[in-house]
């Protein structure tokens, strides 16, 4: 078995060794144990379910609700002459029930599939069919009511577990708390003997630094100047990333900005020139870097805050990659504390705000009461919003809810190329040839030239077939249309935009359903999570390399020695000739009773900070020690 899955590795990757854990992951779910991994981004977690979906007979199904991973992997998985195919919001019932009929009978080794996709009646039937080796759940982390990017959906994995109980499961995350490692190992219904690896927190030439800054353009030009290599400048707006990429390009910094707005294609091209170093900065939303592994990225900066710490740490773990020293740099000022609490604010949505999106939603495209059932439709929120004059974070969440609660589904910006499907039976297809000979030439091409398109769909390039066939692209175009109409082929023009996807019909607005203690929990976790942003940044007395691990659970007592906190300490050492008397004053205080960290710095006469800084390195040089009320206590020898 090991010299089988490291001749994959090296067959289909190139690589002689895997990474810290990638095998023994493999290994556990090969001997059909239920397997949770852990590992930071940047990992390698696919690797952890791809070799072994080789390694099995029959097929991996993956659950991901993130779309243009998947297809990204799908396509690489191809590149390798691996069989994958993907079932996300989107493609046609008729592209669906192709894909899942060569999943049962064909060779396909790894379906995707998005969460609110699982549980349909057609996929439903398909895999009680599927030869299914094991499940592999991306994103474990969305199962989890706890987690930052809770997704209802997940919920119903093991339902496919019900239907077939002793099918292993793998779900990978690159962040989880101790409470939802525990929510992720409860939901999935894990089996006793199951298997945890969990890869360390610590990025050791990752360097955190945050810093009060009211002037963020003049700090970030001069931090780029200062340093060398490639950078992501992570913004919350589209229009930020546009100004940003402006004022840099101004001062002769090479940037660009990305945001889910532009165009697929477009998107692409930036992201390429940023890999291949032709644009050394970029400006963009949490939009860019999924899946993307630049090994070389020297600084990743935050000009706004993150929602939560999970999202920052996945975020600023897209620098150093290669094992260089790399930094994580936020600037902030009270703007965007106030900023934060206000998106926070407008982020909770109310059954009633989100019957009124339902009901814009439903008149935007004129759909009747009862209609619209698995309809897909071009969506731009941003357009939609000023149609209806409606706020866009409330517009956003209220989707979301929607999408929560399975009426809708909606996805980001993402390139789908057109595809074709023979589907008319030999005799007609004669036939039609014989009575349409200018469509005839048109068919006769496809047939020849796109292997396959008689049992599944086949991306087309139009401009290609039309250069070949000496004819515009609009009349390629009507062409395919005409024989779509004949119910000759199916053609599937191709989109770079938003979409969004009815997934039940249409409801009168009383009849929807929502779960207000689901709400008000969803709440409570974006609420602790953005509390924890705040305390991160605002923190001046603890490692904040020890806060990342300890807020996942990882303990350490050593501090990093180079985030901006440890250097301000060292620094502050160097220059308070009173910290010997801040140590006997605090020791002479806890000699009566243990204290918490406010009443030290209240009872003291010196600086607060210092003091908070003088108690960390007491804890440190274990001179001091905390009960279980958390309170300050002399440690005893």
């Amino acid at each position: 078995m090991e010299t089988n899955i490291k001749s994959i590795l090296k067959t289909y990757w190139g690589f002689d060794s895997f990474r810290p854990l990638q095998e023994d992951i493999i290994n556990a779910i090969l001997n059909k144990k239920d397997t949770l991994a852990l590992l930071p981004t940047g990992g390698g977690k696919s690797i952890c379910f791809q070799i072994p979906a080789i390694a099995s007979e029959g097929i991996c199904v993956v659950v991901s609700p993130l779309i243009a991973l998947m297809k990204d992997q799908v396509q690489q998985l191809e590149k390798r002459e691996v069989k994958a195919a993907a079932i996300f919001s989107g493609i046609s019932s008729r592209e669906i029930d192709l894909i899942l009929d060569n999943c049962v009978y064909g060779q396909t080794k790894l379906l995707y599939v998005s969460p609110e996709r699982l549980l349909t009646k057609i996929f439903i039937e398909r895999f009680q069919k599927m030869n299914v080796s094991f499940l592999a759940i991306d994103e474990a982390h969305c199962i989890s009511q706890w987690g930052y990017d809770f997704r209802p959906p997940y919920l119903k994995i093991n339902e496919l577990r019900a239907i077939k109980p002793d099918l292993p499961i793998i779900a990978l995350t690159a962040s989880a708390t101790e409470r939802v490692k525990a929510d992720i190992i409860d939901k999935l219904q894990f089996k006793e003997d199951h298997k945890i690896f969990t890869k360390s927190f610590s990025r050791k030439n990752l360097f955190y630094n945050v810093r009060y800054e009211e002037g963020k353009y003049p700090r970030i030009l001069k931090i780029l100047n200062k340093m060398q290599g490639s950078a992501i400048v992570y913004m919350r707006s589209r229009r930020k990333t546009e100004d940003l990429a402006g004022f840099l390009l101004q001062q002769n910094i090479s940037a660009d900005f990305y945001h889910a707005g532009l165009p697929a294609s477009l998107r692409n091209t930036k992201q390429q020139n940023w890999i291949e170093n032709w644009c050394r900065v970029m400006v963009a939303t949490n939009a860019f870097g999924m899946g993307i592994d630049k090994p070389d990225v020297r600084l990743v900066a935050h000009l706004d805050l993150p929602d939560s710490l999970e999202a920052y740490y996945q975020e600023a773990g897209r620098g150093g990659r290669d094992g260089l020293n790399s930094y994580a740099i936020t600037l902030y000022n009270k703007n965007d504390v106030g900023n934060l609490k206000r998106h926070l604010t407008l982020s909770k949505v109310t059954p009633e705000i989100a019957k009124k999106i339902y009901q814009a939603i439903g008149n935007h495209f004129d759909l009747a009461i009862g209609s619209g059932k698995n309809q897909t439709f071009d969506f731009d929120i941003y357009d939609f919003c000023n149609s209806f004059q409606l706020n866009a974070l409330q517009a956003y969440n209220s989707i979301k809810l929607l999408s929560d609660e399975g009426y809708l589904s909606a996805n980001d910006a993402f390139f789908i190329p057109s595809r074709i499907f023979v589907r008319a039976k030999k005799h007609v297809l004669e036939k039609f040839e014989k009575e349409n000979p200018q469509q005839g030439i048109l068919l006769k091409h496809l047939l020849r030239r796109f292997e396959g398109i008689l049992d599944q769909y086949v991306q087309i390039n139009e401009v290609k077939v039309a250069r070949t066939l000496k004819i515009k692209e609009t009349n390629l175009v009507d062409q395919l249309l005409h024989l779509r109409k004949k119910k000759i082929i199916d053609y599937q023009p191709k989109t770079d935009k938003p979409r969004l996807t009815f997934l039940e019909e249409r409801l009168p607005v009383e009849n929807l359903k929502f779960d207000t203690q689901k709400i008000e929990q969803l709440f409570t976790v974006r609420s602790n999570n953005i509390n924890a942003v705040l305390a991160f940044i605002k923190n001046q007395a603890v490692c904040r390399n020890r806060i990342i691990l300890n807020y996942f659970n990882e303990q350490s007592e050593n501090n990093c020695g180079a985030c901006d906190v440890c250097r301000d300490v060292l620094n502050t050492q160097k220059k308070i000739p009173q910290q010997e008397d801040i140590k006997m004053a605090i020791i002479k205080l806890l000699a009566t009773k243990p204290f918490n960290l406010n009443e030290i710095t209240e009872s003291l006469k010196f600086n607060a900070t210092t003091v908070s800084q003088t108690l960390e390195l007491m804890l440190d040089n274990k001179e001091l020690e905390r009960d279980q009320q958390f309170n300050f206590i002399i440690k005893q020898s």
